[in-house]
This record gives C-alpha cells, sequence and structure tokens, in this order.
C-alpha cells in the first residue's frame, strides 16, 4: 500500500541506503512487528508518521529547552508571555 507508514519508512531508507537496504530495513521492521504482535502480545499501533532527521532535532532541541526552563524554575511571566484563561 502507498499510504501507510511503512511506505514512508521504505521512502526513507531508500533515499538514504538504497533499494535493497530498504527492502530489508523493511522486511524486518515488518517482522518486528509481527513477532511482538505474536510473543508479545501486543496489539498493533502504527504511528502516523515518521519524523525526518531535522524534525527529530527539533524536537529534541524543544525538550531540552522546556528541562532547562524547568530547571531554573521560569514562569512564563519570567519570559513575558501572557496568559488569558476565559
Amino acid at each position: 500500500m502507498k499510504n501507510t507508514h511503512l511506505a514512508d519508512f521504505f521512502r526513507k531508507v531508500l533515499y538514504r541506503k538504497g533499494r535493497t537496504a530498504a527492502v530489508s530495513a523493511t522486511a524486518r521492521k515488518l517482522a518486528v512487528i509481527i513477532w511482538n504482535m505474536i510473543v508479545k502480545k501486543q496489539p498493533y499501533n502504527p504511528p502516523t508518521q515518521y519524523l525526518f532527521l531535522d524534525q527529530k532535532r527539533k524536537m529534541g532541541l524543544i525538550k531540552k529547552m522546556k528541562k532547562q526552563i524547568g530547571k531554573f524554575e521560569i514562569t512564563s511571566e519570567d519570559l513575558g508571555i501572557v496568559t488569558t484563561n476565559f
């Protein structure tokens, strides 16, 4: 199927490593999914999409910034962000 998360994964690996590696990686991913369903009796919950490397970096940066804000106990007022509750 063309519009699935496995197809997105295949295209991502295909772009980086080539067709042979993409087929092998997708087959392994499918085998791991099936193994987890059978052995661990986990229901299959497909991800909505796979994030590319730049998206992963942005998410990591946001997580790090939130951690720093929590570490220094900075409030939204300190940052100049005003929230209104209705």
